[in-house]
């Protein structure tokens, strides 16, 4: 039952997320560091500290850290829970390059390196496999956020970035597996046949649980979804993460590896995108809980009594990760610009540091003293990665500089990487480019209107005159290195023709297309092309959207009646495309 102190501090929390954290961001300050702040204000060894000269301030604070567990561990597991929904295995298929190559040389020599300089500082072991291995890893939700917020996700340095940390993501298990290792050792001396077990038996218990899970998840999700009620599937969704989280706490192991575990599981689900919508309202509130709750970890009067080796560390753990991932990044013909400012962005420590060193000083592999200074070096890196953000944005910008004056030419075309590829420039044409442009996604689009083509090209976008179903115009375009193709063409046999020439040159190719009708789309779906609008679907979907909040239909029912109708009328679409094929 809560108490008048437990709800006085839950109210703070709230008022912090709806008004300080508002507050702070109109002031410049980023949505994490604002949450950081508040933690560190709100927390045992900020304003809790004074709750024993101050008694009013108990009921508004975290003045004791075991009032804060409940909140941490909440905030924790949802974490990883949506850590392990976003890790797909289509997403880790398409950034292989960068996830297998770069995110491997970046942990393997991070942990090594950080190991090796926690041993030689005199930490005994096996502080320094333990602080290496967590330490490696950088902070997610940080820095995707941040990427987020200045629309910059899709771009190279995102890309590049979500690739690294999904590599990171990955590792969570094997980290956990070798604590647990390393525990058992120091519980005594022991044979390798000894060490090895718990290893065997926690790696037997994921796979027992992933097998399981895969045959028991979406049966209860399928289950849910045939009644309609979003409410029951998000209940279901609840049920699934406690039970997987129980199951692995039950087994000995950490509670935030079944959430880990339950995000892997329902991520690979059709049910992904609808857990997603519904949790996306009170996904800033939980990863803020997580920050709240890192910003009271760090202990000011630890950090002060021992600032100048903390700093030192700080600084180290910086200069050092930066140091490698900008190598790891080059060895992978990763631009300058973007290696640089990738790794600053990912040059802090990460939210999984503080489960392992709170898990290892449980254990007595790390000593209180070298585990508190660890959580306030990882809790600094994390608050002062807004400000590396800014510092990486301005090497990039110095690594290369921006002329608007310069004139669009070939040499420009030919170094084009992961970029959009547009037939036809019109209204549609030019609402994609803007959506693009707001994420910063490079572009280049061709039209067989000269005066549009001018119009665009004195406003020094990358458009050009020519017909894009020809292939000597896609070879000109980077076909080979494009990331996706939109055909806005206005004829329905020029968009065939274009769509049929990309799927020549790149079979897997993705291609949008815009259809005249829906016969037309049935074609350009049989043709390969894996995503087909009609030119009137939208709008009249829009318009029917709009139309029964006219009625007073409340808002979300009127999205879901259209997301409805949307998803019928795409399955109406793929259905003969898909007989077609099989025939």
């Amino acid at each position: 039952m809560l108490h008048a102190e437990g709800l006085g501090a839950l109210l703070t929390f709230l008022v912090a997320a709806g008004i300080v954290v508002p507050l702070l961001h109109r002031l410049h300050v980023g949505t994490v560091l604002g949450f950081l702040l508040v933690g560190l204000a709100l927390g045992p060894f900020g304003l809790g500290a004074l709750a024993a000269q101050f008694p009013w301030i108990h009921y508004i604070t975290f003045d004791d850290p075991k009032r804060a567990e409940p909140l941490a561990e909440l905030g924790i597991i949802f974490l990883l829970f949506l850590l392990g929904l976003e890790l797909s295995l289509q997403r880790l298929w398409q950034l292989r390059r960068y996830v297998l190559g770069v995110g491997l040389v970046q942990v393997v020599a991070s942990a090594l390196a950080i190991g090796m300089i926690v041993r030689w500082s005199g930490v005994k072991p096996p502080a320094g496999i333990v602080l290496g291995l967590c330490l490696a890893l950088s902070s997610t939700a940080i820095v995707m956020q941040l990427l987020i917020d200045q629309h910059r996700a899709a771009a190279p340095t995102g890309r590049v970035a979500l690739s690294v940390l999904l590599f990171q993501d990955l590792m969570v298990v094997p980290i956990l597996f070798v604590v647990g290792i390393l525990n058992e050792r120091n519980g005594g001396e022991r044979s390798l046949v000894d060490l090895l077990a718990p290893f065997a038996q926690a790696l037997a218990i994921v796979v027992i649980i992933m097998v399981v899970g895969k045959y028991v998840v979406s049966p209860m999700m399928r289950s849910a979804a045939r009644t309609g009620s979003r409410e029951l599937i998000m209940a279901i969704t609840l049920v699934i993460v406690v039970g997987i989280s129980a199951a692995t706490g039950a087994s000995g192991l950490s509670v935030a590896l079944g959430a880990f575990i339950a995000g892997i599981l329902l991520g690979e689900s059709e049910y992904r995108h609808q857990i997603e919508v519904d949790l996306e309202p009170f996904k800033g509130l939980l990863l803020g809980i997580f920050f709240v709750t890192v910003g009271m970890s760090v202990d000011l009067k630890a950090v002060w009594t021992h600032a100048h080796w903390i700093a030192l560390a700080l600084a180290g753990l910086i200069v050092v990760k930066a140091t490698i991932l900008y190598v790891a990044a080059r060895i992978f013909f990763v631009a300058r610009p973007v290696a640089a400012e990738v790794a600053l962005l990912l040059a802090q420590a990460g939210e999984f540091a503080f489960i392992v060193i709170g898990l290892a000083r449980g254990d007595n592999l790390l000593s209180q003293d070298v585990a508190t200074g660890a959580i306030a070096v990882a809790g600094l890196s994390m608050m002062v990665t807004p400000l590396l953000a800014i510092l990486a944005r301005h090497a990039s910008e110095r690594l290369e500089p921006h002329d608007d004056d310069l004139d669009i030419s070939d040499a420009e075309i030919a170094e084009l990487r992961d970029h959009v590829l547009i037939g036809g420039f019109g209204r549609v044409g030019q609402m994609i480019a803007r959506v693009l442009d707001s994420e910063n996604v490079p572009w280049i689009a061709f039209d067989t209107n000269g005066a549009l083509v001018g119009e665009q090209r004195e406003a020094g976008h990358m458009v050009y005159f020519g017909d894009a179903s020809r292939r000597e115009f896609l070879d000109r375009a980077g076909i080979k290195h494009a990331r996706a193709f939109i055909v806005t063409l206005n004829g329905a046999e020029a968009t065939e023709r274009m769509v049929e020439e990309i799927l020549k040159i790149r079979p897997k190719a993705r291609v949008l297309a815009r259809a005249r009708d829906a016969t037309h789309a049935i074609r350009l779906t049989g043709m390969g092309a894996v995503s087909v609008i009609p030119e009137t679907t939208e709008a009249s979907l829009q318009l029917a959207g709009r139309l029964l909040e006219a009625l007073d239909f409340p808002e979300d029912v009127a999205i879901q009646r259209v997301a409805d109708i949307r998803a019928e009328e795409l399955a109406r679409i793929k259905r003969p495309a898909n007989k077609t094929k099989a025939e």
